[in-house]
């Protein structure tokens, strides 16, 4: 009996051994081969070192030398440049250089001068830096008298100016993480903000005039707060103060969906090429690229400027969401052309130049190893009493904290927990063996010593 339970311990572990070595192999596998992780996960990206390498050469450089800077296909900044010596300098620190014929001082003045034409609704204009030029669209709202008295505008500035038609209709997209709802319409939740007494959100302008109540639910039972401050046209964001003045738990959080969410960590500013996200109610967590900065568009309502182009799609009800890259605020949805369908082109109102004029700062989330900024507020009683987030706040993060034992072994990225499995079930199976061995030469002497004793 002795001997039967032994068999049966020992089988055991042989199996628990080689299902370890099975489970192991399967996770190294996986992390290695898989793809990277869709928008189902918490996106991330690696862009923001080398954006700011780019950055801070053409602010350094001067715009008569430089003419904008991007990421290419691996990530890597490129800085336009208009000589071989400010090539050489580019080249010395870290960047790669790309010599072309028209400096910024060129494009800005050519923007300028289709400022000063007439205005045509349907329209907008931004800088292509990779073409280096000034790229003209008109959308099919616009008139064939219309385009063609802007392409002479555009034929007199020079040939770095270049005209295209695209489908669809540059349009506010009123009506995106969170829904808000007023009178005026719908839009998203864009990022909690504070000026040190206060909380706030802060969304696109066009969603609503100073003034503007606006609800959490469909029904009005539950006041968020009312529009206190914003600009619109010229830019395009507004400040909701919340009715209780605070945001509430979670207030550094923007929702993705299916009850996940991205904690936001600090201000940031895009770079061409870059990798961004953008989160509304309409259309849920979308991602692009950043294709164009300061760029131009003429609704209907009126003209904004410096805006952030992509090709990040959006619909109606998705305006003031966040846009948002590796945990850092980007800026919130303005308008665009085209659906989640088709495709199109959107439009984001940069969040440093909206937060300095509206004298707020992000309520962030502290990175490992720094000191606090503005502090996310202390949970706060919403107006129905049921305790619910406020439409500012998304859902909690989900993550390696808030998962089970079985599902952080099992997440195909961990190589690293995958090789200690493997470990230990090798180490397990040949101690189990190398036990067996000890068991059958003690049985082996036992035998021999009665037989010949």
């Amino acid at each position: 009996m002795r001997h039967a339970r032994r068999r049966i311990v020992r089988r055991v572990a042989r199996l628990a051994a080689v299902g370890g070595l099975l489970l192991g192999g399967t996770m190294v596998t996986r992390a290695v081969a898989s793809e990277p992780p869709g928008p189902s996960t918490v996106p991330q990206t690696t862009v923001r070192a080398v954006s700011g390498t780019g950055a801070g050469l053409v602010s350094r450089l001067g715009a008569s030398r430089t003419a904008g800077h991007w990421l290419d296909a691996e990530g890597r900044p490129v800085v336009a440049v208009t000589d071989g010596s400010t090539a050489e300098e580019v080249r010395r620190a870290g960047a790669e250089p790309e010599v072309v014929r028209h400096s910024m001082s060129e494009l800005a003045s050519a923007a300028a001068a289709l400022r000063a034409a007439p205005r045509v609704p349907g329209t907008a204009w931004a800088f292509d830096y990779r073409a280096n030029e000034v790229v003209v669209r008109g959308d099919s709202t616009v008139s064939a008298a219309d385009w063609s008295r802007l392409t002479g505008v555009a034929e007199g500035i020079g040939d770095f100016v270049r005209m295209e038609r695209s489908e669809g209709e540059f349009t506010t997209r009123l009506n995106g993480a969170e829904p808000i709802r007023s009178t005026a319409g719908r839009c998203s939740a864009g990022f909690n903000v504070t000026d040190g007494r206060s909380e706030f959100i802060l969304t696109a302008g066009h969603c609503g005039p100073t003034g503007s109540v606006w609800f959490g639910d469909g029904g009005g039972g539950r006041q968020v707060g009312r529009t206190v401050a914003g600009s619109f046209p010229g830019d395009d964001f507004s400040l909701v103060e919340y009715a209780n003045g605070k945001a509430g738990d979670g207030a550094d959080v923007v929702a993705v969906g299916g009850g996940k969410g991205v904690r936001i960590t600090g201000l940031g500013e895009p770079a061409v090429g870059q990798r961004v996200f953008r989160s509304g109610s309409t259309s849920g967590l979308r991602d692009g690229r950043v294709t164009a900065l300061d760029a131009t568009v003429n609704y209907p309502e009126g003209t904004v400027t410096g805006l952030i182009q992509t090709d990040v799609c959006a619909e109606p009800g998705d305006s003031g969401g966040p846009m948002f890259s590796e945990g850092l605020a980007l800026g919130v949805t303005s308008g665009g052309s085209g659906d989640c369908d088709n495709g199109g082109t959107t439009f984001f109102q940069p969040l440093p130049d909206a937060m300095a004029s509206l004298g707020v700062r992000l309520l962030v989330s502290p990175r490992e190893g720094a000191a606090p900024g503005a502090a996310p507020s202390s949970p706060a009683a919403t107006g129905d009493g049921g305790g619910a987030p406020a439409p500012g706040v998304a859902a909690p993060v989900t993550g390696v904290d808030g998962s089970t034992l079985l599902s952080r072994l099992t997440d195909r990225r961990n190589v690293g927990p995958g090789l200690l499995v493997v470990a230990g079930s090798v180490v397990a199976l040949v101690a189990t063996r190398w036990i067996r061995a000890e068991q059958d030469r003690k049985s082996y002497r036992r035998h021999y010593s009665a037989t010949w004793g």
